[in-house]
């Protein structure tokens, strides 16, 4: 596998855990906490920015993946910033990102033997 796209996995692969982190606590906390939603809105744009990345390095994206839809997501969060839907990114959080990941899981991992210093 390329160095570059092996580094891109490996982002989205800590992404996604971020992900949970940001999620861990419940919608309620989500909505109601800025710094939260902010976390959320980085780190939805940084899996849209590694799809777009993966896209345009030609690798196939797994059945239930479509790089397009997080390449989609991180253009409509950076310009429409100041009219953001918070039930609309936490759905996206919740349901599509952890969709991802199990798509993703196999390209993700880490193999034992690299694993170890």
């Amino acid at each position: 596998m390329d160095r570059r796209v092996a580094k891109e996995l490996l982002h989205l692969r800590d992404w996604f855990v971020g992900v949970d982190a940001v999620t861990g606590a419940g919608r309620a906390a989500y909505l109601v906490d800025p710094l939260r939603q902010e976390a959320g809105d980085s780190l939805l744009m940084k899996i849209g920015e590694t799809a777009n990345r993966l896209r345009r390095a030609d690798l196939a994206a797994p059945e239930g993946v479509r790089w397009a839809d997080a390449v989609a997501t991180r253009n409509w969060l950076i310009h429409q910033y100041d009219t953001i839907d918070r039930s609309l990114t936490w759905t996206t959080l919740v349901r599509d990102v952890p969709a991802w990941r199990d798509a993703l899981a196999e390209l993700v991992a880490v193999p034992e033997d690299a694993a170890s210093p």
